[in-house]
């Protein structure tokens, strides 16, 4: 079964949506990621919605810039999670991403991540699953727990550095 589904907009955003399928990998989460467009090929994305609908897919995560419709085309045909990441890669700088993201109608919501935020589209993803998932939900605690130690450690290191 393929948990989370990530759509690009187009090739050109693997750079930065790369990183989503690596943190969802590091938690040992299914996904399926690929290119599809809601303007180029809206087929291809109704087929790859029909196959993982039908496959148990549980959140969705759509990447795009400029226009930035796949996130609501993807809302529009189901009623699982679907979190969009804006992409800046306009002349004014991700502005109209990340307004053609947020803004949906009443009853068809899209969770929107910052500006090419692609990690935390796959935690906020990775939190929607562990719900009902313990595991996923220990690992995810784990990694916070990682986080605070760094923290601690750094600033441990700062003041002693100026003690």
């Amino acid at each position: 079964m393929t948990q989370v589904a990530i759509f690009i907009g187009s090739a050109s955003d693997d750079p930065i949506v790369g990183a989503c399928a690596k943190v969802l990998k590091q938690l040992g989460i299914s996904y399926r990621y690929t290119i599809t467009s809601a303007h180029r090929t809206p087929e291809r994305t109704a087929q790859l919605m029909d196959e993982l609908e039908a496959d148990g897919v549980q959140v969705y995560i759509c990447a795009a810039g400029m226009a930035a419709h796949l996130a609501g085309a993807v809302a529009a045909r189901t009623i699982k999670p679907v979190i969009g990441i804006p992409v800046a890669g306009s002349p004014i700088g991700g502005l109209d991403a990340l307004y053609a993201t947020v803004q949906m109608p009443s009853g068809f919501p899209v969770a929107t991540v910052a500006l090419n935020g692609a990690k935390n589209a796959a935690w906020l993803a990775a939190q929607i699953i562990a719900l009902s998932d313990e595991r996923v939900a220990a690992l995810i605690r784990a990694e916070r727990d990682g986080y605070k130690a760094a923290v601690e450690n750094s600033a441990a290191e700062l003041e002693q550095r100026y003690a």
